[in-house]
């Protein structure tokens, strides 16, 4: 799918959804929509780092059945046992008021003293709700007893509707609502479920192996591969948010169960707000890799499209550096994002954020002067990648370390040598590269031949050999030129050496170099031409009479003179 399909499909999917929230909110709920509870004002306190002030004032909702009917201001020590005081009054006297038909509900206000103190009366029952004072109004800019008329008010329309709302035709009423609600819960979960399925199907056919091509159809590719991630990951995420908001829904739709909507809401706002962040973080990491992919395709399309076809080297060299860079692109913005989504869900909870900023600042700074080995690697390793001196699955020598590079990062290079020992090196350690495979190698033969071979018959018989290989249907591909007989290069201790040379593939050397050795030791016992072997020569010979008789004298006499 294309990121334009995608990106349609998405919209016309929220365009759905938010009519069907518009149509079930706006149309079937008219009657009860001052009813519907919004998310209640819960402040983490607990969490915020200027708590060192008891004498605040803080603003609470009294609720009722889980609705909030009214505010009051007190200091934080008391705020919370003054609410529950006042709920659980104003339950008290609402059980009474619920439970007649004839009888009358009266909300009044006395003053007393500094003081007002609102009462509930039903029938012949009447109760002390609540008592507000001077820094309730003064709060609020407004006098004390226009404050008590204004909270009088707000309890006596909270009680006439939490009785309006437990008589049957209103519980009937919302009851078919209810009905709908599950019905169009249980279509929405299937339909998601079924649109989860596909993109899981999708997703997986993605990420199954290709045939090799060129680079350009493997960065598309990617990027189609992060675009599926990323729906896929929506699609999970609806399937829950379908259940969870449903029910809350439904909670909210009946007296008796709003305090339960509000505890589950309560309960689910920090994990719920941490869970969209790392989401949108999640999202964010993807859609920057997708874009990178991007990026690089229609960057390198057309040339690695033409190198491909005239240049496979050219464009495997391309495909090795781009994902070398794309693989250090990719954890820069992880960590970044990261990051971001760190600071971002600490805000979102109610965490001061700026002195955790100022000290990670300072942290830095200091860290900065303590870590001038790390800067080096990180500057020598961004070189590294810059320069393209070598890139991972190169294989290279960097002094007396030999290996495939496995991994390369800003801070490290890591080495797989022959062994199959992982070797890490630090990048500033990095002075001197050997890049066996960058470009094209070459396989540097040595034949050695006895002396007494004739030379010009095993120069014919390495050549014939050499134009073998390279015209053989399996390493015709391997060898880039003809081979280069270079003559004879040295008369060693083995014998006459001939030197040849085969121009070949990247880390294809070695492999053509066996194959060569393979068939010139077969070719030379044809021939019966040996293939030497580490030799030395000595030469004796006779002494003449005289001369041996005049160096026993000289010995007798140098035996006299001693003794």
């Amino acid at each position: 799918m294309s990121l334009k399909r995608f990106v349609t499909w998405f919209a016309v999917g929220a365009i759905a959804k938010l009519a069907l929230g518009i149509f079930f909110f706006g149309v079937l709920t008219i009657p009860v929509q001052a009813q519907l509870p919004f998310l209640p004002k819960i402040d983490l306190e607990t969490f915020k780092l200027n708590q060192n002030s008891s004498e605040t004032l803080v603003a609470g909702c009294v609720r009722l059945d889980g609705l909030c009917i009214f505010e009051i201001l007190d200091r934080k020590p008391n705020l919370s046992q003054r609410i529950k005081f006042t709920e659980k009054r104003l339950k008290d006297i609402g059980q009474t008021y619920f439970q007649t038909d004839d009888k009358e509900l009266k909300v009044f206000s006395e003053a007393q003293a500094n003081q007002q103190t609102i009462y509930v009366a039903v029938g012949e029952r009447q109760l002390p709700v609540l008592t507000l004072n001077n820094q309730d109004a003064l709060r609020r800019g407004v006098f004390l007893n226009h404050e008590a008329e204004k909270v009088a008010s707000q309890i006596e329309q909270g009680l006439i509707r939490a009785k309006q709302q437990r008589q049957k035709p209103y519980l009937i009423q919302q009851v078919r609502i209810a009905v709908i609600v599950a019905i169009a819960m249980l279509l929405g979960y299937f339909l998601n479920m079924r649109w989860l399925r596909r993109a899981k199907g999708l997703k997986t056919q993605l990420k199954e192996p290709q045939e090799a091509t060129n680079l350009s159809f493997e960065l598309r590719q990617q990027k189609k591969i992060n675009l599926q991630e990323i729906k896929y990951r929506l699609l999970q995420s609806m399937q829950g948010a379908i259940g969870v908001g449903g029910t809350i829904i439904i909670l909210g739709l009946f007296p008796y169960t709003h305090t339960a909507q509000l505890w589950i809401i309560t309960l689910i706002r920090i994990p719920l707000r941490i869970i969209l962040v790392s989401l949108a973080t999640y999202i964010l990491i993807r859609l920057s890799y997708a874009l990178i992919d991007r990026l690089n395709a229609a960057l390198n399309s057309e040339q690695l499209d033409r190198n491909y076809v005239f240049s496979p080297e050219i464009n495997r060299r391309l495909r090795i550096r781009i994902n070398t860079i794309a693989r250090l692109l990719r954890g820069i913005i992880t960590c970044f994002w990261i990051g971001v989504g760190v600071i971002v869900a600490l805000s979102v909870v109610g965490i001061n954020v700026t002195p955790l900023l100022a000290g990670a600042g300072i942290l830095g700074l200091a860290f900065s002067f303590a870590s001038q080995s790390l800067i080096k690697d990180t500057l020598n390793g961004f070189f590294i990648i810059l320069e393209d001196q070598y890139a991972v699955g190169d294989v290279v020598t960097i002094g007396n370390t030999g290996g495939m590079v496995e991994n390369l990062n800003l801070r490290i290079t890591q080495l797989r040598n022959a062994e199959g020992s992982l070797i890490t090196l630090a990048n500033s350690q990095i002075n001197s590269v050997e890049n066996h495979s960058n470009g094209w190698s070459r396989s540097d033969l040595r034949i050695p031949v006895a002396y007494e071979t004739s030379i010009d018959l095993a120069i014919a018989v390495v050549s014939q050999v050499a134009l073998e290989v390279s015209e053989d249907e399996a390493w015709r591909n391997q060898v880039i030129e003809p081979p280069q007989i270079l003559g004879v290069e040295d008369f060693s201790e083995y014998g006459v050496v001939i030197r040849v040379w085969f121009k070949t593939e990247p880390l294809k050397q070695w492999d053509v170099a066996r194959e060569f050795r393979r068939r010139i030791k077969i070719a030379f016992e044809a021939a019966e031409i040996p293939l030497s072997l580490a030799q030395q020569k000595i030469w004796f010979r006779d002494f003449e009479p005289d001369l041996l008789a005049h160096n026993l004298k000289i010995n007798d006499q140098q035996s006299a003179i001693n003794e």
